[in-house]
């Protein structure tokens, strides 16, 4: 072999090692790229959507704009410095001496400091923390609708993708019964009007499976718009499936456990509070503010001090219409409370009814109908593909599998929804 031969085999040979680990590296990475497909669980999409919805951030920030009130509420009045003079020198320069400046010039100086009366800052502090207070039950409240939209919607996922299953399922079991029939028809079997029938109907569970597909894929978009946009991809997917778990409280523990966390109504509550805080701070601001002042004054060579006092006299403003306003103000609070009240008592007594509803429409598919209904199937399709049933009798208790089938999976989505409304409504993901 010659030189160049041997230079020629060897380039070809080095050339086939490069593509075969450009192959190899690209294959690892194609592998790594569909393996890192993000999934989440409930509270992973939860946690997420707290650090990442915009509403909620946008609302967050009403707390640091309240804490910024407390700041503003604790600020003392600002000294005034005063300073006037008249020089008195002479218009003509001829007439200008030294002594003109310490003979002749007047002029004062002085600060003037408002010593504010009645406790008023004290009040405007006080009030000023407790609307931080009610504006973060209203954050937490606002988080705690934000927490059961991500829940419904994380549940209208998995049932989505519960329907997608089922509907895959019905079409690859339908699809050998197609088979089967197109064999019989050659058969001589069945007549050309049943195989015609038959892929019809396989029409629906195509259409079926494109729904169901639009369906998951609509849910995922609406849960990926909670969570924020740039938290997940928008391959993401989530774990977990249609579950029964039963509820082990009562109706009045639920209802306790919501007057103790459920933030709007903290909210309220803390409303008396704060409209009582306004009411003091109203009455301190009927307290008329002592004024100070020290003056020097310079005029003709004699310097003086004076020291002034100076206070408005409340003979009409005693600030007496925003002391009864916000005296009213508390009995409006109250009512707040009152109706707030009333309103967790009757969201979670609906709650819970419903919580219990959707149990035992799930208890009475799990009792026999779902059993039922798969053994009529299976029962239709093993006597139809052996001649012993007619194509409308398999046909509609594959339709009676599938209506069953459906109803069962919205039944557990709905028992699902339920409990998570439940948990809105007392303001905690911890029921037991």
């Amino acid at each position: 072999m010659t030189t160049l031969h041997r230079r020629s085999f060897g380039t070809v040979i080095w050339g086939l090692i490069c593509l075969g680990m450009v192959w190899i590296s690209g294959t690892s990475a194609a592998g790594q790229q569909a393996g890192t497909t993000v999934r989440i669980d409930l509270d992973q999409a939860i946690q997420l959507a707290i650090e990442h919805n915009h509403a909620l951030r946008a609302t967050r920030s009403l707390i640091q704009q309240s804490q910024a009130e407390e700041i503003t509420a604790a600020i003392r009045p600002n000294p005034v410095f005063v300073v006037d003079g008249q020089p008195g020198l002479p218009i003509i320069p001829s007439q200008f001496n030294s002594n003109n400046l310490n003979t002749v010039s007047e002029f004062d100086t002085g600060a003037t400091f408002t010593w504010e009366r009645g406790r008023k800052r004290s009040a405007r502090i006080r009030a000023a923390r407790d609307q931080t207070v009610v504006t973060r039950y209203q954050v937490d409240d606002a988080e705690r609708g934000l927490v059961y939209n991500v829940s419904q919607q994380y549940i209208q996922v998995l049932l989505a993708k519960s329907n997608l299953d089922l509907a895959r399922e019905d079409l690859k079991s339908f699809q050998q019964t197609v088979d089967l029939s197109e064999e019989r028809y050659k058969a001589g079997a069945i007549s050309e009007g049943d195989l015609l029938r038959i892929k019809l109907q396989l029409l629906q569970f195509q259409t079926d499976v494109s729904s169901a597909e639009l369906a998951l894929v609509q849910a995922k978009v609406s849960l990926r718009q909670l969570l924020g946009y740039e938290s997940v991809p928008a391959d993401f997917d989530v774990i977990g499936d249609l579950a029964f778990a039963p509820l082990k409280l009562n109706k009045q523990d639920v209802q306790m456990r919501a007057l103790q966390l459920r933030p709007d109504y903290l909210a309220a509550v803390q409303g008396v509070t704060l409209a009582q805080s306004q009411y003091q701070l109203a009455k301190a601001n009927g307290k008329r503010d002592l004024a100070t002042t020290f003056l020097y004054s310079h005029t003709a060579a004699i310097s003086t001090t004076s020291v002034g006092v100076n206070i408005e006299l409340p003979f009409w403003d005693r600030n007496q219409g925003e002391i009864a306003r916000t005296h009213y103000a508390i009995g409006q609070a109250e009512e707040n409370r009152a109706g707030a009240e009333d309103q967790v008592m009757t969201d979670v007594s609906n709650t819970y009814e419903q919580v219990q509803t959707n149990h035992r429409i799930v208890q009475l598919f799990q009792s026999g109908y779902l059993k039922q209904s798969a053994d009529s199937r299976d029962i239709s399709e093993y006597a139809y593909q052996r001649g012993a049933a007619s194509l409308l009798d398999y046909l509609d208790a594959e339709r009676s599998y599938r209506a069953t089938q459906l109803a069962y999976r919205q039944a557990l989505a709905n028992y699902m929804l339920s409990l998570e409304l439940l948990q809105q409504a007392v303001g905690t993901r911890e029921l037991p």
